[in-house]
């Protein structure tokens, strides 16, 4: 039986503190630096699941860290382990979602089959290595669902990288890629005269990330570079109003046929896109005013550039991508209809089930005298929050123009405010139920957060610490 890969991060962590300056020739050692990239098929439904092997190929020059290799956070419905084959030593390993593992929480797997294309990326290996697959289990633990014998020097290995598709330019730069967290800002619907356009929607959002904590304040750990992708027509793909677009990585809405979730399914066209600039993580900046927008755990996040909640929508979806963050909302349409009981506790960092209150995951940022769970005026806030979705919903219905989506969450913003902030443990760290798209059995930490509503008010302390935690594991030794 292998031994779970959180110990052996633990364990590799440890001998990475005690070898101090030894790791980095560690890495070279093992690596080359550049990128290597496994595209595969994952398909399932109708009770099956097959992951088949698409390609390997070169990625552009690596940009993760040099010592900080095994992914130490257990988070991710997923896990991926490059191991030596000559040694069975675990070399590398992430965690991370995927939209196949979205998929599956929606209703069509029960119906139907569907194929969706994804790949790992890790350092170029100077051995052969087997490239294992876990997926996380109803217990909460991750077990082997398919591997590759992965040999370097294979004919089957290309080895070349792709020409540039785009212009790759930097927003800001605070160091070498290996040493800080890389991110790009990809445009996506954006026509050759709207690229200044681009720019600035680039420049401005990005602002409004760095002014959230803690993105502010560790600003110097980051580099964000993006790139200009010229579309033949602006705007992409709305099928829910009729209008069709093909854009260069086909970023569309209506995913899973949610009107607001804006993701591509075309994960070969944005990966060798990507490939131009030194990244970890991708926020897709689409030219659009509908709301819309998604995030998914180390594959992607995206955002419409000029909804009147631009700002909010950019940096909650990378809360989801870049750190692992759940929804804590549960009054908005969604795809997902998972229903049963939770069984386990779940992994994202912000919200639990609290099988243990004795145990709560974070309990050390609650002050001594809160109770857990921690009372407030569910019910109140539920009669309002359905009111404005009952006016959403009709919305949605007659497809109204913009305009009305953005005035109807504006005043829902100037109600929820003050409401969620006059509770009586509004500003304390607790468990307060209804998260994660569930009135009943799930809790975030505080009453509110920018991964609960669009309030003002950023990310709650939990947060902000599960953010702190995914730098560290990119820009720290």
């Amino acid at each position: 039986m292998r031994i779970p890969a959180v110990l052996l991060a633990l364990a590799s962590a440890t001998a990475l503190a005690l070898a101090g300056g030894a790791a980095r020739p560690a890495f070279d050692a093992d690596f080359e630096r550049r990128t290597m990239r496994l595209d595969y098929f994952h398909t399932g439904g109708l009770g099956s699941e097959i992951v088949s092997l698409d390609r390997v190929v070169s990625d552009g020059p690596w940009a993760g860290s040099l010592t900080r290799l095994l992914d130490d956070l257990n988070l991710g419905p997923y896990l991926f382990e490059v191991v030596d084959v000559a040694t069975n030593r675990v070399l590398y390993s992430r965690g991370f979602a995927s939209l196949y593992g979205e998929w599956e929480t929606t209703d069509e797997p029960r119906t139907a089959s569907r194929t969706f294309h994804e790949s790992l990326r890790f350092p170029w290996p100077r051995r052969p290595v087997q490239v294992v697959l876990e997926k996380r289990g109803p217990d909460g633990l991750f077990r082997e669902i398919w591997s590759a014998a992965v040999d370097p020097s294979s004919r089957f290995v290309n080895a070349a990288d792709r020409a540039p598709l785009g212009r790759v330019w930097t927003v800001f730069e605070s160091g070498p890629p290996v040493e800080k967290v890389d991110l790009v800002i990809l445009g996506e619907g954006y026509t050759e005269a709207e690229l200044p356009k681009f720019h600035a929607d680039a420049r401005r959002l990005v602002d409004r990330l760095f002014s959230a904590e803690p993105f502010r304040s560790r600003k110097s750990d980051f580099n964000v570079r993006a790139i200009d992708l010229p579309s033949a027509e602006s705007g992409v793909h709305r099928p829910h109003v009729g209008r069709s677009r093909r854009t260069p990585v086909s970023a569309e809405y209506n995913v899973f046929d949610s009107e607001r979730y804006l993701l591509t399914l075309d994960n070969r066209a944005l990966r060798d896109v990507l490939s131009a600039a030194p990244y970890e993580f991708v926020e897709i900046l689409v030219n659009e005013k509908q709301y819309g927008g998604g995030g998914i755990f180390n594959f992607q996040a995206t955002a419409a550039a000029d909804t009147a909640f631009a700002d909010y929508v950019f940096v909650h979806e990378l809360g989801h991508h870049f750190a692992g963050l759940a929804d804590e909302y549960y009054f908005s349409p969604v795809a997902y209809t998972e229903s049963a009981p939770v069984a386990v506790e779940p992994w994202e960092p912000n919200v639990t089930a609290l099988l243990d209150p004795g145990k709560l995951k974070w309990a050390d940022l609650v002050e001594p005298g809160t109770p857990i769970p921690t009372p407030w005026d569910k019910e109140a806030w539920e009669r309002k929050a359905k009111e404005f979705l009952d006016r959403r919903l009709e919305l949605i219905g007659r497809k109204a123009p913009e305009a009305e989506f953005d005035a109807l969450f504006e005043e829902q913003r100037r109600s929820d405010t003050p409401m969620l902030a006059g509770m009586a443990h509004a500003r304390k760290v607790g468990a307060f139920e209804g998260a994660s798209y569930r009135a009943k059995g799930l809790y975030r930490p505080e009453t509110d957060c920018i991964m609960y509503t669009r309030d003002e008010v950023g990310f709650c302390r939990v947060c902000r610490r599960a953010i702190a935690r995914m730098i560290d594991l990119y820009a720290r030794p």
